[in-house]
């Protein structure tokens, strides 16, 4: 299987309440808020196929989940799709990716009508110190048909994928070679500028060099807080630019730029992450 993204993650430690009014104002239908067995908070935007997770903890002031606690607010996971955690985690270390073990986890979940449920999942994590500065990993649904839910899907900024996820790295080359290694020859291309394109179904991820992001992003990047390569940007196809651009407006999101079939959320609008709505 080749690469797929089954969601990003935006960690918002202890401002879940902010990341969640934020991201509603942004145009999302929020899952209700869930809780992990690991002892992390979550919400999630659903989309067709994949969707975006706020992370953190719900206890303003609150300790972290321990591999969360280094990361600042912002874009700090890519997550692709597995179908078979173990037979993936094996599979990468007969490859050398430093990958770690299979952990099985689990999220209750409560639907609008009142019923219960959990939603399992099984993970493999790279290590942290391979990449960029932020947290990759597979994710195994379990459970799919409890967190892809028609009344969670629609949206009404019109969001409805992920269609591209850029990182600012000082290396494109070196973070090719080591996606290459994961995922097998024939996945990356070069691009424009000295950039590196990772193919992930309909959904690019794109490995740039920080002048080229400083350039691309100006005043909308996000601040790095000290992270060298990182993740800054994810973008979101709409069904219609105009209706998100209205549901902009209605809300109050400030500094939105529109230009080359896109509305660009600045980071500061978006909890440390800016955001491309794409036609």
């Amino acid at each position: 299987m080749g690469p797929l993204i089954d969601h990003v993650v935006v960690d918002v430690r202890d401002r879940m309440e902010e990341g969640a009014r934020r991201y509603r104002a942004l145009g999302f239908t929020l899952t209700p808020l869930g809780r992990h067995s690991l002892g992390s908070a979550n919400h999630l935007a659903i989309f067709g196929r994949d969707y975006l997770e706020l992370l953190g903890t719900d206890v303003p002031g609150g300790a972290l989940r321990p591999d969360l606690a280094g990361y600042p607010v912002g874009l700090n996971g890519l997550v692709f799709l597995a179908r078979g955690a173990e037979a993936l985690q094996q599979a990468q270390q007969a490859r050398g990716v430093p990958v770690q073990g299979v952990v099985n986890f689990f999220r209750p979940v409560e639907f609008p009508d009142g019923t219960r449920a959990d939603a399992r999942f099984n993970v493999v994590r790279l290590d942290p110190a391979a990449a960029f500065d932020g947290r990759m990993y597979w994710c195994e649904h379990l459970t799919p048909e409890n967190v892809w839910r028609a009344e969670w899907q629609d949206h009404p900024n019109g969001a409805t994928g992920i269609a591209r996820v850029l990182l600012s790295v000082r290396d494109p080359a070196r973070q090719a070679a080591l996606f290459t290694r994961i995922f097998g020859p024939g996945h990356l291309a070069e691009g424009p500028g000295g950039r590196r394109i990772l193919k992930a179904g309909d959904a690019v991820v794109e490995f740039a060099p920080h002048a080229a992001v400083r350039e691309e992003l100006g005043a909308a990047a996000p601040d790095p807080a000290e992270r060298g390569d990182h993740m800054v940007l994810v973008g979101l196809r709409v069904r219609d630019l105009a209706r998100t651009a209205e549901v902009l407006r209605a809300n109050g999101v400030a500094g939105v730029e529109e230009k080359d079939g896109r509305l660009r959320v600045p980071a500061s609008e978006a909890m440390n992450a800016t955001i491309d709505f794409m036609a």
